[in-house]
């Protein structure tokens, strides 16, 4: 019979958070962009069923990132 392990995963540390280590906005958290990348992409790349929830939700860019990611956009599609 095999063993089976059992994971415990547990919550941000919110008094940490609560301390203002983390800058708080209104209706969300302030973070660089090199803190999120790898997340993100080891989620897309893990194929993980949570980031479907956060597909409509909106975030907010310095107009020079978002006018690079254009660009990006524009040129890597096939046969440009």
């Amino acid at each position: 019979m095999a063993i089976r392990n059992l994971r415990l995963y547990r919550e941000p540390d919110v008094e940490r958070m609560a301390c203002g280590t983390l800058p708080q906005l209104e209706s969300g958290v302030r973070v660089q962009l090199g803190e999120v990348l790898p997340l993100l992409a080891d989620a897309i790349a893990s194929d993980r069923t949570w980031l479907q929830d956060f597909r409509d939700e909106e975030i907010t860019v310095s107009a020079d990132l978002y006018d690079v990611l254009q660009a990006y956009r524009h040129f890597r599609r096939p046969g440009a």
